[in-house]
């Protein structure tokens, strides 16, 4: 149920990311589970080693990050779909793909890396509470958590290109401003 509930954030912003898609490839299926599930699973892995003391620091603050982030990528996504794409530098700069092909910038590494993590920030929380508990077994529980988390982040992508494929802008701007509401419901958890 924690792998679940966790995932919950990743599987959002893995249907935001899926609306910029017209036709994900299984490469890029594998990138989001991996991203996603990796850092899910890293990051209680790491805070139950890092344990309660250093949460204390990062309690605070938490929210905010992941809040920071989401927002800052989701306002980038309203920007974009905003945009008229009339090739006078009004879109994302471009990037090459291995093959060639060329991709949007929201969709590459430094992208997914920061979703990755600001969607996994709750997940370090749970593992100090795992360190503090002190009677969890960790490494099942963190491969519970990735394997979920991967799972669900990818079906969330194919759901989300399902919807993009047919209203390209219209759908990037749903999905930035449901990034920027991930981000703020994060935000308004960590203070309640």
């Amino acid at each position: 149920m924690i792998g679940v509930g966790l995932s919950m954030d990743a599987f959002a912003v893995a249907v935001c990311r899926g609306l910029a898609l017209r036709r994900p490839s299984p490469g890029e299926y594998l990138a989001v589970a991996l991203w996603f599930g990796g850092f899910q699973a890293l990051m209680p892995l790491l805070g139950s080693r890092l344990g309660a003391e250093f949460g204390r620091h990062i309690d605070g603050v938490d929210h905010i990050l992941a809040c920071l982030i989401l927002s800052l990528i989701g306002f980038n996504m309203i920007r974009e779909g905003l945009a008229k794409p009339d090739g006078k530098g009004n879109a994302a700069p471009p990037t090459k793909s291995g093959d060639g092909e060329i991709l949007p910038a929201k969709r590459g590494v430094l992208s997914l890396f920061l979703l990755a993590v600001a969607t996994s920030i709750d997940a370090f929380a749970v593992g100090i509470s795992f360190g503090v508990m002190g009677n969890v077994k960790i490494l099942p529980s963190v491969c519970l958590i990735g394997a979920t988390t991967a799972a669900l982040s990818a079906v969330g992508l194919g759901i989300g290109s399902l919807f993009g494929a047919k209203a390209k802008s219209r759908a990037e701007l749903s999905g930035g401003v449901l990034l920027v509401l991930v981000g703020v419901k994060i935000l308004v958890e960590g203070f309640l």
